[in-house]
């Protein structure tokens, strides 16, 4: 299981086109503190590559949904976007 496997089999769960989550919530998910990395937009851009190497941003394109940091909120806003990729 990949450590962030827990947000993608929540997100996948979801009926609702958008919502956000808090860093806490996110943590208290995949059970492990987010990198400091996570406060920066970057870390949570999604790109269009499904073979991606980011791990983050595979969980939550594989849940079918793109992820937007909410600047200055520890907040992560995610979107639908399609019907989620494949499983690995």
């Amino acid at each position: 299981m990949g450590k962030y496997d827990p947000l993608r089999d929540y997100l996948r769960r979801q009926k609702t086109d958008e919502l956000e989550l808090s860093f806490v919530e996110m943590e208290r998910k995949i059970g492990y503190m987010l990198p400091k990395s996570a406060s920066l937009p970057q870390w949570w851009a999604s790109t269009a590559d499904p073979a991606t190497t980011q791990i983050q941003r595979r969980a939550w394109g594989d849940a079918g949904f793109d992820a937007l940091l909410i600047a200055g909120a520890d907040r992560v806003r995610f979107n639908r976007v399609k019907a989620p990729h494949p499983a690995h």
